[in-house]
């Protein structure tokens, strides 16, 4: 009898042993492969104590984390990632730690920081590993005759970011690049225009670097897409923000701020990433156009707005101003559409339509082209393509105006949207390109 007891008492000390330095626990490991970077995600139960180094030959990125036990699969973690060959478990020299190693491809930049609770997520410790070609900034726009006009297309939220979550589970995330890439393949078929994903697949770019890829990629204007929720199911229809660095005006404007602050703390890495993206001189540089990036934001707006109102319920029908980050690049025109509120049952099911996202990004391209066409870059294709402006002259009437250009008179009506063949002296009239 008293063997027997004292088998439990040892079992039952030994439990109380683990427990006692097993504090935190690795929950789970998730990879989020993008084009520039690796992500690594470790979920634990508690903030972590970690510490880290490298080894070469082979190439090896090892973390020890204190005080903590995993219960993750870490098998087959690394099977679609270029960077990661492998992660696995090695023998630590402390007993109550957990030692995990990253086998590399190669030697990559890193960013390594903890993040706190929020959203749907707990303490994670997040491990970027960052291809050293990614900061590689090109400067000016090419000034060759007949360039294509650079849409660059940021489709909200991705990787361990979900944004909104609807009521049935879908994620903002998935919503957003689906709309995001129909209006890639809109854009691009347009003879003139070039659209750049800033996220083309399922992983977090830090709100700082979208706008730095744009500046990269020589981006014209940068639209970001969103779906947005709210946290009753009353508010419906779409909307088209643009910057305002001074206090949000609306209850909405303060909940779509608070919201990218969340995101931010989702998927980035704080302050930290913001000052590895840092760019002071880009920042001063930008801040003497800001004046005429915020003319052509606003312009912008007006004609997606515009577009919008045929396809869709409007939530406002004016450009709304919030300082958002991913519109604060003042040298970068930019914009952001909320295409409706995912807590919104009727435009959930609009916005899960392949039909209705498509006729979103056809109207968000139309009211883009229609500024491009009336307001294109010097060197670009839409600028040679630009109609000449006739202003009518005394003795001259509609055929001798045609007769000039080589058009015929039917052409100068259909552009000028005229009823007959009267035009008065001083009249600017529009003589259509001849293909």
């Amino acid at each position: 009898m008293r063997s027997c007891s004292l088998k439990i008492f040892v079992v039952l000390l030994s439990m109380f042993a683990v427990n006692a330095w097993a504090i935190n626990v690795i929950e789970g490991v998730r990879i989020w492969p993008a084009p520039e970077n690796t992500r690594v995600v470790f979920d634990l139960s508690d903030k972590p104590d970690y510490s880290y180094f490298y080894l070469s030959n082979p190439k090896r990125l090892v973390i020890d984390f204190k005080n903590t036990q995993n219960i993750s699969n870490l098998s087959n973690l690394a099977k679609n990632d270029t960077r990661i060959k492998l992660i696995r478990t090695s023998t630590s020299k402390n007993n109550t730690a957990v030692r995990l190693v990253l086998e590399l491809n190669d030697s990559y930049d890193d960013s390594i920081f903890v993040l706190a609770p929020t959203g749907p997520y707990g303490d994670r410790l997040v491990v970027d590993l960052l291809d050293k070609k990614r900061k590689q900034v090109a400067t000016h726009k090419p000034k060759n005759t007949k360039r294509d006009v650079i849409i660059g297309i940021d489709a909200g939220h991705g990787g361990e970011d979900p944004g909104s979550i609807s009521k049935s589970g879908t994620y903002e995330k998935k919503i957003t690049l689906a709309i995001a890439k129909r209006l890639q393949k809109i854009i691009d078929k347009e003879p003139g225009m070039k659209a750049v994903m800033i996220r083309s697949g399922d992983y977090f770019v830090n709100l700082n670097r979208r706008t730095e890829i744009a500046r990269q990629k020589q981006v014209d204007f940068l639209v970001s897409i969103h779906a947005d929720a709210f946290h009753t199911s009353q508010p419906r229809g779409a909307s088209v923000w643009i910057v305002n660095n001074s206090r949000a005006q609306s209850e909405l404007s303060r909940w779509l701020v608070n919201r990218e602050k969340n995101s931010e703390l989702l998927g980035g890495g704080g302050e930290l990433i913001k000052r590895t993206n840092d760019d002071n001189l880009a920042v001063f540089l930008a801040d003497l156009t800001k004046d005429k990036s915020l003319e052509i934001s606003d312009r912008m707006a007006n004609n997606v707005i515009k577009e919008l109102k045929s396809v869709t319920k409007m939530h406002k029908t004016k450009p709304q101003n919030a300082s958002l980050a991913v519109l604060k690049s003042s040298d970068i025109p930019s914009m952001l559409v909320e295409t409706g509120f995912i807590s919104n049952p009727y435009d959930f099911k609009n916005l899960m339509s392949s039909r209705h996202q498509t006729k979103l990004a056809t109207a968000i391209f139309k009211g883009m082209k229609k500024h491009f066409v009336r307001y294109p870059p010097e060197g670009s294709l839409l600028a040679s393509q630009k109609p000449t402006q006739h202003k009518v002259g005394r003795g001259e009437s509609l055929s001798v105006v045609a007769q000039r250009y080589k058009v015929s008179v039917k052409s100068i009506k259909l552009a000028n949207n005229l009823k007959s063949d009267v035009v008065r002296i001083g009249q600017t009239l529009t003589i259509p390109r001849v293909n």
